[in-house]
């Protein structure tokens, strides 16, 4: 396991490097002149000549592209995301400070939306072609076809302004969050739900399971012991993606409710074309994903022993 693990994490080098160089061409190569953006932000009078060269030259914009990418990459390496343009902190305390209402949101909503997910989706495979399949199924095609912002603004008008029980946006108590986690939620459990299904359904009819049947174990022992445990692979892979991109940012959730959040964060960056922000948090995103992506495949070895039994044949060179 560890050199399985090893081996991994010097995979992800190269891989990371890659996330640096699009997060710097990406933002560097952007149409839009950052210092009179942020300037003229921040004085009521257009930015003089003077004071534009002053802050290209102080945040390094007069730097050939090279060497810019390569002071870049050397900050990277001593965990230094760079100088927020608008706010003067560093990137990576500007993105930490704002994790924590993030997570706020995303953790509830990702653990509601698996729940859910799996439990419509393992009753809608034991109940193939009824009509609780059939209103899941139909269900999950609305839930996948309408936009994330669309059901955001949805909700809010049922429920903060026709039933006046829930605050439009903002954040404070408990009440606060669940209209942001509903919509996270509920965009979620559509995709996982059919993913859930169709996986149940083709390990149902595999010969373990109806070998299971004819030796007459318990039908809970069958589903929950045997078919629901190889199941879940492949929606642990899709949840696993669902959970980094919560974590790194639910921009149109996070927009619509005034959230404090990442996302909030990044779109004001963009607008302001903070390039140090925004390159931060490609990189930040990536690395999210590629650790993401190491966890789900060792959760794979608990859950599957074919990947035990490949991953101890590669260990002794078989």
């Amino acid at each position: 396991m560890r050199s399985y693990v090893g081996r991994r994490a010097l995979s992800l080098i190269p891989v990371l490097l890659g996330i640096s160089l699009v997060a710097f061409l990406l933002s560097s190569l952007s149409p839009g002149d950052p210092a009179k953006l942020i300037l003229g932000r921040q004085q009521d009078e257009p930015p003089t000549p003077r004071q534009l060269a002053e802050f290209r030259e102080a945040n390094g914009l007069n730097d050939p592209i090279l060497v810019q990418y390569a002071t870049f990459v050397v900050g990277l390496l001593r965990g230094d995301l760079g100088t927020s343009f608008r706010t003067g902190g560093p990137v990576l305390d500007e993105l930490t400070a704002r994790i924590p209402a993030t997570l706020q949101i995303t953790l509830p909503a990702f653990a509601l939306a698996v729940v859910l997910a799996v439990l419509i989706g393992v009753l809608s495979a034991l109940r193939r072609n009824t009509f609780i399949d059939h209103g899941s199924r139909v269900a999950a095609l609305l839930g996948d076809s309408m936009p994330t912002f669309v059901l955001a603004y949805l909700l809010i008008i049922v429920l903060s302004v026709n039933l006046d029980l829930l605050p439009v946006a903002g954040r404070g108590g408990l009440e606060h969050l669940v209209l942001p986690v509903l919509t996270l939620a509920l965009t979620t459990v559509a995709s996982l739900m059919r993913l859930t299904r169709s996986s149940m359904l083709e390990v149902l009819g595999e010969d373990y399971v109806r070998t299971a049947r004819a030796m007459g174990l318990p039908w809970h022992s069958i589903i929950f012991q045997h078919a629901l445990r190889n199941a879940l692979i492949p929606v642990v892979t899709v949840a696993g993606l669902v959970l980094a991109g919560f974590v790194t940012g639910t921009v149109i959730v996070e927009t619509v409710f005034a959230w404090p959040g990442v996302g909030r964060f990044v779109v004001d960056s963009i607008f302001d074309r903070d390039y140090p922000v925004i390159q931060g948090f490609v990189v930040f995103t990536g690395t999210v994903f590629v650790l993401v992506n190491l966890l789900v495949d060792l959760l794979y070895v608990r859950l599957d022993p074919r990947v035990r039994l490949s991953a101890s044949r590669e260990r002794h060179g078989r």
